[in-house]
């Protein structure tokens, strides 16, 4: 036998590829390296290439290679600028890596010339352009006013563009006086290096400044090219008195989630090609509007949709590979074979994507690349290629050596031997060559397969194959076992959803083999971990497979299989289970026939489930409400063979859905999907609004109040209310009409009318379609007044030092303009004026208060006034109280107690009440 290498040997594959690099001009780091690794077996040696041109690696040159990376030491932008590839190569072929770019980044100082000096109007707009120095690549900008670093702010007024550097000032103020310097920096990885310009002077003159419309100065390009998944950035502002506010579109789209930032910035992030269009910055303010339109037109790197692979083939054999990228502009696609352009040649057709080779041969074999590309990137796919050329080899894939088969079965004995080209196969039995016959057939992949086997095709079974390279055969031995059977067989069965059944299958097998069962239902086998407890298997014993089903559902139903399976063959038999439950939803809902109250339904009959439909039942809801009600219908009950019913007391005007339900002896079933959304005709109102009442306001006016009706109610548009008014005891009617639905009063002036005068009322609803019924009579008052009598015999007493009551006449009914609400008593002390005094009010009809919070010993003015709700009436005479003196601040002293049997007795000095304290009455223990 041949030695077999323990590892297979293959082509470079790249783990580590060159990216472009930024170098900084005068940077410290004194290297650049680009990195290159490839796993390849056996291992890679590398080259470079710069410019397409390989480098030379001299012991002295400034170019050195560690392991695969290049390292270019004291770089110089005039030598080493420029784009490097990595060349990887082993025996089997080789790869070259993507093209990186070498760049030097850099900025320089400003320009030394001193900067015109800018003067202009107060309140008009004014730019200073930043004119930047060489640089890459690029910058970012901001100003100085005056020194460092006291810059300006970015504050709607003012803007500094990031694309020129210029700075922009909306409107001029005062505060803009001075000197202004453009401060630009460069970041390029951990350095950052700022530089400034000269400063230019601003200077204003003084004048009335008059407010002008918009004028847009910093604008986006026309045309912005964008590659996908970047962010872009619009830039937009306008010069203007008022300050203008910057508003942001797309013509051709709405908002997109990815918009960021506003005002004088549109940043999008994460652009595709769903932004790509027009997009308008608008700038308005009080005086007018300005606007500017540019395209954002979306480009794409190139990207893989369909790559190579590594591909064995048989030599001789043709091969077709393909690959396809996506980007814009178009990829181009070329075909690289150990890192040199393919063409097509002879055997070989190159076409786009397409590599064809024809008729094999081992020289093919090799590193192949795919190389997609536009302006914006190029992208490699890579894959080997071995061509081989073996002799048929059984090592890894023998005949099996025993072969078990049931009699009066069939047996597949397959031969696939490893060969390159594919071998030519014969098969013998013992010294008996096969061929094809009614109970043997040899395929052209060189399978054997023996039909109807009895004991007389036990023996040795060799395949012999050949190719140009070699020949080799396999033998195994064929050995006949008893079929298997089923003995009891499943029957079918009939239950209803919820309960249980169990379905036998018993088997005979050949008992020197191991026999399983299986089931499946409609062809699909039963996965007993996923049934969610539904199926058990319900005996261990080995020629016993019976299935149990717990709480069977309707997605039970169907032809249940079960198979007795040996490793040499397999019986089965089959068996119907019909579960019955309520029936599935119907199909097909349509209204049709719509009137104001009523629509004809119609719907397809659903699954019944095995048991026929009784009942149908329609449901239905409105756009006020989520929730489906059952409806009234003609007829009251739907047979189980209509396909049809009017539904019946509906709401004029509403939008409504219908589903329909089905329902049999064994209950309701799902309902089906809603109708479309139709709307009721409309009709006049049929209910006149509530809550009618009023009251209040200015003298002179009615006010009336009702509750607004609800949608449900409005039966049509154009609706609104009609109101019937007169003076009680009056004959004629006044009326008035108040449009919109949520309308919820009516005043009605009139200087005839009286203060709190009775009205009688009525309400009506009407549409476009009609008046509706009129509510009720209500009694509803004008507008109160003050009333115009005063309470009288007002009394006063003082009560305490800080205390007092008053009483009084309550004021008679009928001199009433309103509803009296109370009196409200009034109290200054002497010396004050009325306007100073101090108010208690007392609710409802009561004529006497208690006043508290009096300072002792005080005299006091009290009046009494009444009041509704327009507001008090004329105060009554006033009449005249004192407060007592305070009582002795000073406490008994030198208080004692003794204690005789079940006696006290307390003694204590005498209070003696000063000039100003009241006499001492008595003392409270």
């Amino acid at each position: 036998c041949q030695a077999q290498s323990s590892t297979r040997n293959y082509g470079p594959v790249f783990e580590e590829q060159p990216v472009h690099t930024l170098f900084p001009e005068g940077s410290a780091e004194e290297k650049v390296t680009l990195a290159c690794r490839a796993r390849a077996s056996p291992p890679a040696t590398y080259r470079w290439k710069m410019n397409g041109t390989e480098i030379k690696m001299e012991p002295d040159s400034r170019y050195r290679l560690v392991a695969g990376d290049l390292v270019i030491s004291n770089p110089v932008k005039a030598k080493d600028a420029g784009s490097y590839q990595c060349v990887a190569s082993n025996s089997r072929g080789t790869v070259v890596s993507r093209e990186a770019s070498l760049r030097f980044g850099f900025l320089q100082e400003f320009s030394a010339e001193e900067r015109e000096p800018v003067k202009i109007t107060e309140g008009w707009g004014v730019m200073f352009a930043c004119s930047p120095p060489p640089h890459y690549p690029g910058l970012s900008y901001r100003w100085l006013l005056n020194e460092f670093p006291n810059f300006i702010p970015a504050d709607g007024r003012r803007f500094v563009s990031q694309t020129t550097g210029n700075l922009y000032i909306a409107k001029t103020e005062a505060s803009d006086l001075g000197n202004y310097s453009c401060f630009a920096t460069s970041h390029i990885d951990f350095i950052t290096k700022s530089v400034f310009s000269k400063f230019s002077r601003l200077s204003l003159a003084a004048e009335d400044a008059r407010q002008y419309a918009p004028s847009i100065k910093a604008r986006f390009p026309a045309d912005t090219y964008a590659l996908a998944g970047q962010m872009v950035t619009l830039e937009c502002f306008a010069f203007g008195n008022p300050v203008p506010r910057i508003k942001w579109r797309k013509l051709d789209g709405s908002q997109s989630s990815k918009w960021i930032g506003s005002e004088p910035l549109l940043q999008i992030q994460d652009i595709g090609f769903e932004d790509e269009g027009t997009y308008e910055c608008e700038a308005e303010n009080i005086k007018g509007r300005d606007t500017y339109q540019g395209r954002i037109i979306i480009q794409a790197q190139p990207e893989w949709l369909k790559v190579i692979t590594d591909t064995e083939a048989d030599i001789g054999s043709d091969l077709r590979w393909s690959c396809a990228a996506a980007g814009k502009p178009r990829p181009a696609v070329r075909w690289l074979r150990d890192g040199q352009p393919l063409t097509s040649q002879n055997r070989i057709e190159v076409s786009g994507g397409e590599l064809r080779f024809s008729k094999l041969v081992l020289e093919d074999s090799g590193m192949y690349q795919c190389v997609a590309e536009n302006k914006h990137g190029t992208v490699y796919a890579s894959a080997e290629l071995t061509v081989q050329a073996l002799a048929p080899d059984f090592r890894l894939n023998p005949v099996k050596r025993l072969i078990p088969a049931a009699r009066s079965g069939k047996v597949i004995i397959p031969c696939q031997p490893r060969a390159a080209p594919k071998a030519t196969v014969l098969w013998t039995k013992g010294t008996e060559l096969l061929i094809n016959s009614s109970r043997v057939t040899i395929t052209t992949d060189g399978t054997l397969i023996l039909q109807n086997i009895s004991k007389s095709d036990e023996g040795k079974y060799t395949c012999f194959a050949e190719n140009f390279m070699g020949k080799a055969n396999s033998t195994g031995i064929l050995s006949v076992r008893d079929a298997t059977k089923i003995t009891l067989a499943p029957s079918s069965a009939d239950i209803n959803v919820g309960e249980n059944l169990t379905l036998q299958c018993h088997a005979s097998h050949d008992p020197t083999m191991d026999l399983t069962f299986t089931w499946s239902l409609d062809d699909f086998p039963i996965d007993f971990d996923r049934s969610e407890g539904h199926y058990r298997r319900a005996s261990m014993k080995e020629t016993i497979g019976d299935l149990s089903i717990f709480n069977t559902q309707l997605k039970h139903s169907g032809r249940y299989t079960c198979t007795a399976q040996t490793v040499v063959d397999s019986a089965s038999e089959s068996a119907t289970l019909t579960v019955r439950g309520p029936p599935g939803p119907p199909g097909g809902v349509v209204v049709r026939d719509i009137s104001d109250t009523t629509i004809q339904l119609s719907w397809s009959r659903g699954f019944d489930n095995h048991s026929p439909i009784a009942r149908y039942i329609i449901e239905a809801r409105t756009l006020l409400s989520s929730k489906w009600k059952q409806m009234r219908t003609n007829p009251v009950n739907i047979e189980g063979n209509a396909e049809t019913a009017q539904v019946v007391n509906l709401i004029p005007w509403m939008d409504y859905e219908f589903r329909v339900l089905a329902s049999n002896i064994l209950g309701v079933g799902e309902p089906s999907l809603p109708s479309s959304k139709i709307r009721t005709k409309e009709a006049a109102p049929t209910v006149a609004p509530s809550g009618l009442s009023g009251g209040g306001g200015a003298p002179n006016e009615l006010i009336i109040n009702w509750t607004p009706t609800l949608r449900d109610y409005q039966n049509g548009d154009g609706f609104g209310y009609i109101l019937s008014f007169r003076q009680k005891g009056t004959q004629g009617w006044l009326t008035a009409r108040v449009p919109h639905a949520e309308s919820l009063h009516y005043v009605y002036r009139n200087e005839s009318i009286g203060p709190y005068t009775p009205f009688e009322v009525k309400i009506k609803a009407y549409n476009r379609k009609g008046e509706g019924p009129e509510s009720l009579t209500a009694i509803v008052y004008s507008a109160e007044e003050e009333p115009k009598v005063a309470p009288f015999r007002v009394k006063a007493k003082a009560v305490l030092s800080s205390e007092m009551d008053v009483s009084w006449e309550p004021v008679e009914q009928g001199d009433m303009t309103g509803v009296l609400l109370g009196y409200e008593i009034r109290y200054w002390k002497d010396g004050d004026k009325e306007e100073a005094a101090d108010r208690v009010r007392t609710a409802g009809l009561v004529t006497s208060a208690h006043v508290t919070g009096l300072n002792p010993n005080t005299k006091y003015h009290v009046s009494v006034r009444a009041y509704n709700r327009a507001g008090t009436g004329p105060p009554s005479p006033s009449t005249n109280v004192t407060t007592t003196k305070p009582p002795p601040k000073r406490p008994p002293g030198n208080i004692s107690w003794t204690f005789s049997g079940s006696t006290v007795s307390i003694k204590w000095d005498p209070v003696v009440a000063k000039a100003d304290e009241s006499a001492v009455t008595g003392y409270k223990v």
